[in-house]
């Protein structure tokens, strides 16, 4: 059970922080003009996102084992578990967010300014200290 904890953490870890730098890039990219230069951020987003969602299929499995395998979070108690399983489902959200935004800049469709890029770059921040309060904490 420990290796399957310690491969969570990694691959939870690792995804966070493609979702920490992707949304860095869209605001590069709303700031751009440049067409020389949006091809080459369009090219590192795609690589990023599509790295990073290949990084979260492996973190949500390991945690699915633990708690369906081990028991993890199940029982009287474990509350905590019930709103770590909904963090998990807006970072899924967030993650698609990602995605869509992602095929607008590729369309030429992005309508948002880099300050919404900005304050959309700090979502992940916030879930990610929720989810870790929960697990270390477990406040109910």
């Amino acid at each position: 059970m420990l290796w399957v904890k310690a491969l969570h953490i990694v691959f939870v870890t690792s995804w966070f922080a493609g979702l920490f730098y992707l949304p860095r890039i869209y605001v590069n990219l709303a700031q751009q003009t440049d067409p020389g230069a949006q091809a080459c951020l369009l090219g590192m987003a795609r690589r990023l996102y599509r790295f990073t969602s290949v990084l979260a299929f492996p973190a949500v499995l390991l945690g699915l084992w633990l708690f369906l395998g081990y028991g993890i979070g199940m029982g009287p108690g474990n509350g905590w578990m019930h709103a770590k399983l909904l963090m998990v489902v807006l970072v899924i959200g967030y993650h698609h967010a990602c995605g869509v935004m992602l095929r607008k800049f590729e369309q030429g469709r992005n309508t948002r300014s880099h300050t919404f890029y900005r304050w959309f770059n700090e979502i992940p921040i916030v879930l990610l200290l929720i989810v870790v309060a929960l697990v270390v904490v477990k406040p109910f």
